[in-house]
């Protein structure tokens, strides 16, 4: 939406009081998102009293789920935009759209973005996100995103491609792909092993500097031999999986409509181990989920200990109405659901602790962000094993020759380390030029320009 709006002539800015129109993309998966995307289109719509605000949108899925409410309950709102609709944003944000005020008349056509569409990233410049598929075909019984994303779709092969050579051409250091299923990528196509081709097509892409590429959301199902060995093989791939398992119990995991089970896990999870020396494995669970007993739980808890897995999210069970466990019985009062998942988080921090004192004293190559969001007296950074925005971070306190910059890739020495995060000096840059090119604003810029259109989250 920022792409096309930017190469229509409006301006950006990340101050709401100066803004001619807001925009708030939102999410409505679980209850929590719901009510921070609620509370910040209330938020929004304050400067429409006191600053220079004259259209409030509101676009993204919760619009696919509640529309007419929307347009009903906050009188605030001067237009909706769905998951489909990003074309219709510059209309719409210039007032000139006819309005729908409820269903759209027709559906509009499943939206997926390509190398052609303008796009702005919202990421600093050194690493960005990019979607390689939309929507999803498992039937998670948890899940309602399949009702809002619609049936899964891939881009185009060349065009991902045609993508990332753009992104490294102008200084992006790492990519990480993104999809509801990054695993599914090309079977709509016919295509065999389609991540594992994609996946070694960006690691030849010719850069003048190391880069990093990563993919997120695996479905262990669709964990392939044949996408280890491409991880393995190149350098320029990160050796790190996510792949949410959702639980550990057979029962549960047959309720999610997901299948498999603890076991099946462990050996999936040794074979990418002697697959991939190295790797950092990073998942997901759900706790509370309906008809989870004691018993499912200790299960759970007793796989966390045996996988000694490199990262974990906690998520407590959000009852969604359109989802179809909604209507299963068994649910599990907050208050458990509360206790399992911090009991579930104590039982990775202390794995997560062992494991980070183990890195002690090494050498590791690093991504530098910049100075610290904590303190000014530390500069952060990332190892290749720690995904941006989910995983802990590496806290720079001393660093060897030149200054860093944002966008290095250096060695930095661990000297200290906590339950999550790590501390190091970081050594002197063997990089010839860590500057980056001047950024395209159509394409890519540093973090937004100047007034007339927010974008709010």
């Amino acid at each position: 939406m920022m792409g096309e709006l930017s190469a229509h002539g409006h301006e950006l800015t990340t101050h709401p009081d100066q803004a001619d129109v807001l925009v708030v993309n939102t999410c409505s998966f679980i209850d929590p998102a719901k009510k921070e995307s609620i509370d910040t289109i209330l938020e929004m719509a304050e400067y429409k009293k006191v600053g220079n605000a004259k259209r409030l949108v509101v676009a993204g899925c919760l619009v696919e789920r509640y529309r007419g409410d929307i347009r009903k309950d906050m009188p605030e709102v001067d237009a909706v935009i769905g998951t489909n609709e990003i074309e219709r944003i510059v209309a719409v944000c210039e007032g000139v759209a006819e309005e729908r005020k409820d269903e759209p008349a027709a559906a509009p056509a499943p939206y997926l973005y390509h190398d052609l569409t303008p796009r702005i990233l919202s990421t600093p410049r050194h690493f960005a996100y990019m979607k390689i598929a939309e929507g999803c075909d498992h039937p998670c019984s948890f899940c309602v995103i399949p009702q809002y994303r619609g049936k899964f779709r891939s881009r185009r092969f060349e065009s991902v491609i045609s993508e990332a050579t753009r992104l490294f051409g102008q200084g992006v250091r790492e990519i990480n792909l993104i999809g509801q299923d990054t695993t599914c990528y090309g079977e709509d196509f016919g295509l065999k092993d389609g991540l594992a081709q994609l996946l070694a097509r960006l690691a030849q892409i010719e850069t003048q500097q190391q880069k990093w590429v990563r993919f997120l959301y695996a479905y262990p199902n669709k964990v392939t031999q044949k996408l280890l060995d491409t991880i393995a093989e190149h350098a320029d791939l990160v050796k790190y999986i996510d792949m949410p398992l959702q639980h550990a119990s057979a029962p549960v995991l047959k309720r999610m409509k997901r299948g498999a089970s603890g076991d099946i896990f462990l050996k999936l999870i040794e074979r990418i181990r002697r697959t991939i020396p190295g790797v950092a494995i990073r998942t997901s669970f759900i706790a509370g989920f309906p008809g989870e007993t004691d018993a499912d739980f200790e299960t759970l808890c007793q796989f966390v200990e045996a996988a000694q897995l490199d990262r974990l999210g906690v998520f407590s069970y959000s009852d969604e109405d359109t989802s179809g466990s909604y209507a299963l019985d068994g649910k599990v009062d907050g208050r458990t659901i509360s206790n399992r998942k911090r009991r579930l988080m104590a039982v990775q921090r202390k794995i997560s602790r062992v494991k980070n004192r183990q890195l002690i004293g090494r050498d590791v190559p690093v991504l530098v962000e910049g100075p610290s969001a904590e303190t000014d007296l530390l500069w952060q950074a990332r190892m290749s094993t720690q995904a941006p925005e989910i995983d802990g971070v590496v806290l720079i306190n001393d660093f060897e020759g030149a200054e860093p910059a944002a966008g290095q890739m250096r060695f930095l020495r661990i000297t200290e380390t906590h339950d999550y995060d790590i501390i190091g000096t970081l050594l002197a840059s063997t990089e010839t030029d860590t500057r980056l090119p001047a950024p395209n604003l159509i394409q890519i810029a540093p973090n937004f320009v100047v007034p007339n259109l927010i974008p709010a989250r």
